[in-house]
C-alpha cells in the first residue's frame, strides 16, 4: 500500500512539471492596412461566342416603298388582306332617240341616209369618230350599226371608255358606177377649186358626189366631208391655207343609193 501511493506520488510530479514548460514562440504578423473607401473597377461581362445578338429594327423607309415608319416601342397589328372585289361587266352606253332624225352611213350630214330615227328609240354606243362627235350605235330596231350626231339622242354612259371607229362605207355588190374618170385641182392663193367629170347616173340611182377633204384653214388640220345631191354638180372649191404639219389632200366618191364607188384620189397642188 506504501509503495503504490509513493508511486503515485511520483507520478503526478512529473506532469506537473511538464506543464510548466516555456511555450514556443509564435510570430504575429504585421497589421494590414486599412482598406480604402473606392470600390475596384467592375468586371466587364462578355456573352459567350454562341449568343446571336437580338436584331435591332431598321426604320428607315424601303427606297421602293413610301410608307410612314412606326415607333420602335410598337409592334405593328397584323390586319386580314381583303379579298379582291369582282370587277363589273362593261356595258356599252345607253341611247335614246329624242326627236326625229337621220341615222348614217357616215359621221356626217354628207353621208347617205341609213335609217329614220323617232323619239324614244334605244340602241347602244359601240364605236365613235376621231374628226367628229358623232356615234357608231347598234339601235334595237336594227339589225346593222350606222352613224348618228350628238345632238339627236340622250346619252346614259361614258362615252370617252368608246374606241375610234374607222369608217367602212357601203360598196354595192356590183359596181354599176365607177368614179369620174377626170379628176383635176388646182390652187388660187389659199383657194383650191376641185373639178371633175360627169358620171351618168338614172334618176332613181343618182345621188351625185361624195368628197372626203383634209385641209389647213387658221393652223388647224381639218377633216372635210361634203356632198352633192345629184350628178350635175361637177365642182367645188374649199378654203386651203399653209401652216399645218400634215399634207393636205382628199378623194371623191360617187354615190348612189345602194352605196359608194372605189374613192379615186384628188391630185392636189402644192
Amino acid at each position: 500500500m506504501t509503495t503504490r501511493l509513493l508511486l503515485l506520488f511520483l507520478t503526478v510530479n512529473v506532469l506537473m512539471a511538464g506543464c510548466n514548460l516555456p511555450a514556443a514562440p509564435q510570430t504575429i504578423p504585421a497589421p494590414s492596412p486599412s482598406p480604402t473607401e473606392t470600390a475596384p473597377p467592375p468586371s466587364p461581362t462578355s456573352l459567350p461566342d454562341t449568343d446571336t445578338p437580338t436584331p435591332t429594327a431598321t426604320l428607315s423607309p424601303s427606297p421602293t416603298a413610301s410608307f410612314t415608319p412606326l415607333p420602335p416601342t410598337l409592334t405593328p397589328t397584323l390586319t386580314d388582306t381583303p379579298a379582291p372585289t369582282a370587277t363589273p361587266t362593261y356595258a356599252f352606253p345607253q341611247v335614246t332617240v329624242k326627236m326625229q332624225a337621220h341615222c348614217r352611213y357616215g359621221p356626217s350630214k354628207a353621208h347617205l341616209h341609213a335609217a329614220d330615227l323617232y323619239p324614244g328609240d334605244t340602241g347602244t354606243v359601240r364605236g365613235r369618230f376621231r374628226y367628229s362627235k358623232w356615234l357608231y350605235v347598234k339601235f334595237d330596231k336594227l339589225n346593222y350599226f350606222c352613224w348618228v350626231a350628238p345632238g339627236v339622242v340622250d346619252v346614259v354612259g361614258d362615252i370617252s371608255l368608246i374606241k375610234y371607229t374607222e369608217v367602212k362605207l357601203p360598196v354595192p355588190g356590183v359596181y354599176l358606177y365607177g368614179p369620174p374618170d377626170e379628176v383635176y385641182a388646182t390652187r388660187d392663193g389659199d383657194k383650191v377649186t376641185i373639178t371633175w367629170s360627169q358620171v351618168v347616173m338614172t334618176k332613181d340611182k343618182d345621188r351625185g358626189y361624195y368628197l372626203e377633204l383634209f385641209v389647213c384653214q387658221n393652223g388647224a388640220y381639218l377633216w372635210w366631208p361634203v356632198s352633192f345631191p345629184d350628178q350635175y354638180t361637177t365642182s367645188y372649191t374649199v378654203q386651203d391655207e399653209k401652216g399645218c404639219p400634215a399634207p393636205s389632200g382628199g378623194v371623191i366618191y360617187t354615190v348612189e343609193k345602194h352605196g359608194y364607188s372605189q374613192p379615186k384620189t384628188i391630185p392636189w397642188p402644192p
